[in-house]
């Protein structure tokens, strides 16, 4: 009998040996399996500690529904790689621990995360775990604090007049608390696993405070509502599903421009701002260049190691292009294995080193085959490049592309991983054969240029 794939899923995870945590370095992995360890440590003790009653149950059953209804509709690509997640999970959190004893507010973020692994985006089951454990102790912390503010200040309802004021300023105060609280111990888990992140930058930007403040903005407000009458978080649920795709739409167009498989700018984003940046620089009498690069028999990677291997090689690459360029570079995905990139204020000379630098490195590195790879199952790669620079190949975006893709291909024609810079006066019929000239014109992806396209692979 065949077994589904749910199930073969389940067996896999109940081999604990072969848990991914285990992979992480000593230091992060006891911390990692620490925080949800305590976390469930003191929801057993909070649960000692807790009288029930139906009425709690009944608002905790209908809060955490609005929640997973929340998570439900949460758009995939908002879980990218790389990506600032606003889930706003915790606008459902913060009502719980304001409202409910503390042991609802460890327990919610649970069966949240659970939906969200399932339905939404398949995530390292680790860093799930250790997100609802460190989500349950910041928040669990919060609803302990409320409760130590006299009555007079905030109490158990929400009152009127000034009481609904400074009852409001102490959910404000708990909101606070309980976001940092679990953020601080994810960053915590962040440096660990990489001591040269800089958190600050990621943190203290004009995105990422609008993202905070909005979050806390409504799940203040939820909470309020709530407490007024739990029903009315029914009505609070179309609220936070459009201020979250608000909150996304910067992350929605940043997407738009770039490639999935590389991180780079797509071959139609490229064209555009390429363009714009030639147009200034012909305006200006600035020097310019730009590269066009190709990988040696890429297909064969694909044919030998499979096409997963072959998305690794032009992930790898990718990140090759963002460390070793300049922040005003443009770097783009031009092809299945070519890549393009325009470098503002660099004359030929400059754009000749810093294509050999390139082409130095990715001779130099080597890519796994997979994750669990012993040292010598590896892949190496080389590039051939085409340099060409503004004044000696005109003034046009199409006419830099042509003069690159020349030279590049008799970088190609003359033994591949080597760097070509098209001759200055020297037409292209002498660098290109006869043959390529009459060869056919095929469209470049996303883009509404066209270039002779015979490259020997």
């Amino acid at each position: 009998m065949q077994v589904s794939s749910v199930t073969r899923r389940l067996l896999a995870a109940a081999v604990v040996r072969d848990w991914a945590w285990w992979r992480l370095p000593k230091l992060l992995r006891w911390y990692v399996g620490a925080v949800p360890f305590i976390a469930v440590v003191v929801i057993a003790f909070a649960a000692s500690r807790t009288s029930w009653h139906v009425t709690d149950l009944g608002k905790f059953l209908l809060l955490l529904t609005c929640g997973l209804v929340s998570v439900a509709a949460t758009p995939h690509i908002a879980y990218g790689q790389g990506a600032l997640v606003r889930d706003f999970l915790t606008v459902w959190v913060l009502p719980i621990a304001i409202l409910l004893p503390p042991f609802y507010a460890m327990v919610a973020p649970i069966p949240l995360l659970i939906l969200t692994q399932w339905r939404v985006h398949r995530g390292v089951v680790h860093r799930r775990v250790f997100t609802a454990g460190a989500i349950g102790l910041g928040y669990g912390s919060a609803a302990l604090l409320f409760r130590t503010f006299p009555a007079s200040f905030a109490g158990g309802t929400i009152g009127t007049r000034w009481h609904v004021l400074t009852w409001a300023v102490a959910v404000t105060v708990c909101e606070i608390v309980g976001e940092r609280g679990h953020h601080t111990l994810i960053q915590i888990a962040i440096k660990l696993s990489d001591r040269t992140v800089r958190l600050f930058h990621t943190d203290v930007n004009r995105e990422t405070l609008q993202a905070d403040v909005a979050e806390l903005d409504l799940a203040v407000l939820v909470t309020l509502v709530v407490a007024v009458n739990p029903v009315l978080a029914i009505f609070a649920v179309p609220t936070v599903l459009l201020a979250r795709r608000f909150m996304m739409h910067a992350q929605l167009l940043a997407k738009s421009r770039i490639d999935a498989k590389t991180g780079l700018l797509n071959a139609g984003t490229w064209e555009s701002e390429a363009a714009a940046e030639i147009s200034r620089a012909v305006r200006t009498r600035s020097p310019l260049s730009m590269a066009l690069i190709d990988i040696d028999h890429f297909k064969a990677v694909n044919d030998t190691h499979g096409h997963l291997v072959g998305d690794k090689v032009l992930r790898a690459l990718g990140d090759v292009f963002r460390e070793q360029l300049r922040e005003y570079d443009l770097a783009g995905r031009f092809g299945g294995e070519e890549f393009v990139v325009l470098l503002p204020q660099t004359d030929e000379a400059s754009a000749l080193s810093i294509a050999e630098r390139l082409r130095m490195h990715v001779a130099g590195m080597s890519v796994p085959i997979d994750d669990d790879a012993s040292p010598g199952a590896c892949v190496t790669l080389t590039v051939s490049v085409g340099v060409t620079a503004l004044d000696e190949a005109g003034g046009e975006l199409t006419d830099l592309l042509a003069a690159a893709d020349a030279a590049l291909y008799f970088a190609k024609q003359t033994g591949r991983n080597k760097t070509h810079v098209a001759t200055a006066n020297v037409p292209l019929a002498q660098i290109v054969p006869i043959a390529r000239q009459a060869s056919r014109v095929i469209d470049i992806s996303d883009s509404s240029l066209h270039l002779p396209h015979t490259v020997p692979r």
